[in-house]
């Protein structure tokens, strides 16, 4: 199994930063995608941003220019690097992790996530 625990998530004020953090651990044979949802009360789970483990990012339209999303591969951690807030990023945030779980003989695919942490923008 992969287990995925968060961080960093809090209440800010508008225009403040936050910085999200995931590590993964178990057994894991090699991770794909990483990636960041929100959900927010009464919305769907939406992606937030995602970056491939050759480092090609994606980010929703509505954060561009303000998340940066990055990895390291060495702790299995994704980060999410939140600037400039708005009231409307407020939402539980989950990370997602990708790969192959296993070892060389026999490798399953997997897809995990995060708890779940709470990030409020308000005054």
């Amino acid at each position: 199994q992969v287990q995925l625990v968060e961080s960093g998530g809090g209440l800010v004020q508008p225009g403040g930063s936050l910085r999200l953090s995931c590590a993964a651990s178990g057994s894991i044979f090699s991770i794909n995608a990483m990636g960041w949802y929100r959900q927010a009360p009464g919305k769907q789970r939406e992606l937030v941003a995602a970056i491939t483990s050759g480092g090609s990012t994606n980010y929703a339209d509505s954060v561009k220019g303000r998340f940066t999303i990055f990895r390291d591969n060495a702790k299995n951690t994704v980060y999410l690097q939140m600037n400039s807030l708005k009231p409307e990023d407020t939402a539980v945030y989950y990370c997602n992790v990708k790969g192959l779980t296993g070892d060389y003989d026999l490798k399953f695919p997997f897809s995990s996530w995060g708890q779940g942490t709470q990030v409020t923008v308000s005054s």
